[in-house]
């Protein structure tokens, strides 16, 4: 009988969106080459989409924004929509880390990767993701490496 390997989902942050689109961005080719030998699902949350395409068109381009947002249409991301649950929670989050100013994006991957049992992030933001403690497990593993 084969043996069926489970890989865990990912979420995926704005970094990492913004960094796979820029091939100057120092987390560039980190970026690029998790995502290209990664077998498992990237997970976005919808709070991240606006804030990606504001970057990448104002930073890059508009050809930049329709690509990724392309991406998302053809399933290279898994889109998982924030709901009011997850506000709450980020609204918790935000209260909990005042210092941090870790802002709605990041306190809503935060809530989704809790909601969905998601421990990693892909995501260039050390500084939030390194501090905040989730309920779900004991620390985040941040990606790529």
């Amino acid at each position: 009988m084969a043996k069926i390997v489970s890989i865990a989902p990912i979420l995926v942050d704005t970094g990492i969106i913004y960094a796979l689109a820029d091939r100057s961005d120092s987390w560039h080719v980190r970026a690029r080459t998790f995502v290209e030998t990664f077998k498992g699902a990237l997970v976005i949350p919808s709070m991240v989409i606006p804030e990606a395409c504001y970057l990448l068109q104002t930073h890059l381009s508009p050809l930049a924004e329709t690509a990724f947002v392309k991406s998302i249409i053809n399933r290279a991301l898994r889109l998982e929509h924030v709901d009011e649950e997850d506000l709450s929670r980020a609204v918790e989050l935000m209260d909990a880390y005042p210092d941090l100013k870790i802002g709605l994006v990041d306190a809503s991957v935060v809530a989704v990767a809790e909601r969905l049992n998601i421990s990693a992030i892909m995501t260039t933001d050390r500084r939030h993701f390194s501090v905040i403690r989730p309920k779900n497990c004991a620390a985040f593993t941040l990606l790529p490496e």
